[in-house]
């Protein structure tokens, strides 16, 4: 199986894999190899920084867990290229996660993981690679998102979110004064079908908390969905 916007037909994305846990590791080598990627296994920072110094690999998914990972965030600027980075964390707020780690993190899955969405995150992330400008900071009126610091704002009020409100949020705002149907969400957003009942729930605990001091930006067009921005 090969994955779109990789470097071409055919080709098999290599995927280095840093956890210390064996079974944590073993699991995402075998859902990483059944997504047909290429796999290296290492136990620690340190291991990862050798493999990196010397070959060139298309994406690092990295246990936040691991002894030693913040050597991997202070030496990535050093490789001469820089794979993205995907995170199994337990975090459930994402400002833990960049202080942690020591580096700059694209995107993350959060444990117990599900291989649907591990392979679709590593999809976007390798559909990403070699794009002319990657873009950091999303805004629509008073609400800000950074992915460097994955954290999101309403005016000067930080918003705190789960992995999962973050990760809707972010799609809502990339697609903001298009209606998204719930069916269009859990495929763009999490890889694979969820429940409607599911994602009224998450959108709703996100309204609370985007517009819990402001006028309203996420609506519902009922029948067709959600909809990022002012005005009905």
């Amino acid at each position: 199986m090969s994955v779109p916007g990789t470097t071409g037909p055919g080709h098999e994305p290599d995927v280095l894999v840093v956890a210390s846990e064996p079974g944590m590791r073993e699991e995402l080598v075998a859902d990483l190899t059944r997504g047909g990627y290429r796999v290296t296994a290492l136990s620690t920072g340190a291991a990862a920084v050798r493999v990196l110094d010397e070959r060139v690999v298309d994406l690092v998914v990295v246990d936040r867990d691991t002894p030693d990972l913040a050597r991997l965030g202070r030496q990535r600027a050093t490789f001469s290229a820089r794979p993205p980075v995907l995170c199994v964390t337990a975090c459930e707020f994402l400002g833990e996660l960049v202080p942690v780690l020591g580096t700059r993190v694209e995107d993350y899955v959060t444990k117990p993981w599900r291989e649907a969405e591990l392979l679709a995150r590593a999809q976007v992330l390798l559909r990403g690679r070699g794009t002319a400008a990657r873009v950091d900071v999303l805004r629509h009126e008073d609400l800000l998102l950074d992915d460097a610091v994955r954290q999101a704002w309403r005016g000067d009020r930080a918003l705190g979110m789960t992995p999962a409100e973050y990760r809707l949020l972010r799609h809502l705002l990339l697609n903001a004064g298009r209606v998204l149907s719930k069916g269009q969400l859990a495929r763009e957003v999490w890889g694979e079908a969820r429940e409607d009942a599911t994602i009224e729930r998450l959108v709703s605990r996100l309204r609370q908390k985007v517009d819990e001091t402001g006028p309203a930006l996420i609506h519902t067009h009922r029948g067709l969905g959600y909809r990022l921005g002012f005005g009905r």
